[in-house]
């Protein structure tokens, strides 16, 4: 075992290399200055001893957690269970994550423990397929969480407005390998058109970021009572936006990564009031420490706090749409595509179950949409700016093709339609910074590459090289011996 120690303004970080992985370690050095006047609100909304609770704990280091994909299990990472979720653990150090193929490969996801509560909505009161947007999406955390729970034959938007957002929000979505997950980059208002569409929509809001002060730096410095009043309407706003694409009897979920009452209960209650819902429980247990509502006996809400909760501090609140209706259904669109040559039937083999598929060539690209979904996705498509949607099978060139990460990634894809070569550690990192890798003995043509067994990507022997088919955009920049 080895350290390496490097002292930072504000943290003393150690990287630990044990048995050939890198953890990163870091022990708070200074204390978090909270300014006078959040210390005053919130020690009036926590009380004396639950704020002196809270402050004590921001002063220790920030939880990690995973969250496995229950459709690649192949991760190393376990830990002690996170309560409210059933594939989620935390860890006791923090691995260099990037340094971990399975990491690429979607194997887990990196998320803030409190966030996974989300789980229990779906849990308690989702049991049929359903159509879902999640508006506020980016980096993809509770979106990949909610492919992970939803019924079989759900359609699942995930939305983001932030285009670099955007992009990484699509990558971790592909990753996630889920073929009914749509991705889109669009402003809530962009939605008017699909009225009552969704059965389910969550609204996880732009705010003052409060819960966040242990982990980011930035949000203690950037908060003021200005922000939190910018926040608030920012958030009606997109709530007032969105309203109408939720179908009567939808269940909207609305959560904040903040403590203050006007972006949490006072938020609630004006979608109650203005908007009309019913606000509904949520099951917990008391062992969890979850705090409920701290303005009023109303209704019921559900806060995590630092000291209280194990994970960082986070608000959610599940409202249903006064009413009842099932979600519209859309006009028929006529589609852009072309129908598939004969010359590209053979992709059809590359995908499991294809008879559950259309397959259309879009942008010389060969793309399999699931047939249960396809209207729908055509009428995302003629509306709104759509990132990512179905699975994109291969790249269609001279009438030959070429198959697509998108399909790697996919738990759509058929292993057995292509030779694979399962690859050392070193040998996955080389071809995830999308180095040539010599292989003499591996078959000719297109190759799978796998890491304990789970799809890497795709590469080509022609030879006397192997080209590497990994995007270009997704390779680990490092050189992977510095990892």
């Amino acid at each position: 075992m080895a350290f390496v120690l490097i002292l930072t303004a504000s943290a003393l970080v150690v990287f630990v290399f044990h048995s050939g992985k890198v953890y990163l370690c870091s022990m708070a050095t200074n204390k978090i200055e909270l300014s006078a006047d959040f210390a005053e609100k919130t020690k009036a909304l926590f009380g004396e001893e639950r704020y002196s609770q809270f402050s004590s704990a921001l002063e220790a280091e920030p939880v990690v957690s995973v969250r496995h994909n229950p459709a690649k299990r192949a991760s190393e990472l376990f830990g002690e269970p996170v309560a409210w979720a059933e594939d989620a653990c935390y860890l006791d150090s923090r691995p260099l994550f990037t340094a971990d193929p399975l990491f690429h490969a979607g194997c887990y996801y990196v998320q803030e423990a409190s966030s996974m509560f989300l789980e229990q909505v779906f849990r308690q009161y989702v049991d049929a397929p359903v159509r879902m947007l999640d508006l506020c999406a980016a980096p993809g955390g509770k979106s990949t969480h909610a492919l992970s729970l939803l019924p079989e034959g759900s359609l699942f938007v995930a939305n983001e407005p932030m285009p670099l957002r955007a992009g990484v929000l699509a990558e971790n979505i592909i990753k996630w390998g889920a073929p009914n997950a749509v991705v889109t980059r669009n402003e809530p208002a962009d939605f008017a058109p699909f009225k009552e569409f969704f059965d389910i929509i969550v609204v996880d809001a732009p705010c003052s970021g409060e819960g966040m002060f242990r982990k980011d730096a930035r949000a203690v410095s950037m908060w003021s009572p200005s922000n939190v009043k910018t926040c608030v309407a920012r958030q009606r706003a997109i709530l007032s936006d969105i309203w109408d694409s939720l179908r009567p009897g939808g269940l909207l979920v609305y959560s904040t990564c903040t403590f203050n009452p006007h972006e949490d209960e006072e938020m609630v209650a004006w979608v109650r009031d203005e908007l009309g819902a019913e606000v509904l429980p949520v099951a917990v247990s008391d062992e969890w420490g979850i705090t409920g509502n701290l303005v009023t006996d109303d209704f019921p809400v559900y806060r995590f706090i630092p000291g209280f909760t194990r994970g960082e501090g986070f608000f959610l609140a599940l409202l249903r749409k006064d009413g009842d209706g099932e979600v519209t259904q859309p006009r028929p669109v006529r589609s852009r595509a072309a129908a598939l040559p004969k010359a590209c039937n053979i992709a059809c083999s590359w995908v499991k179950n294809s008879h559950e598929y259309n397959f259309v060539v879009e942008n010389d690209t060969v793309v399999a949409y699931p047939r249960q979904h396809q209207a729908v996705i055509a009428a995302l498509q003629s509306r709104l700016k759509v990132l990512h949607s179905g699975v994109a099978v291969a790249a269609v060139k001279n009438n030959k093709l070429l198959p697509l990460h998108r399909l790697a990634m996919s738990v759509a894809l058929d292993r057995e339609a292509f030779p694979s070569v399962e690859l050392t550690c070193e040998q996955a990192l080389a071809y995830l910074h999308r180095e040539a890798l010599a292989l003499p003995s591996a078959p000719m043509g297109v190759i799978l590459f796998t890491y304990k067994n789970v799809p890497l990507g795709f590469a080509k022997n022609v030879g006397n090289r192997v080209n590497n088919l990994y995007p270009a955009e997704w390779r680990i920049r490092k050189d992977p011996m510095e990892l």
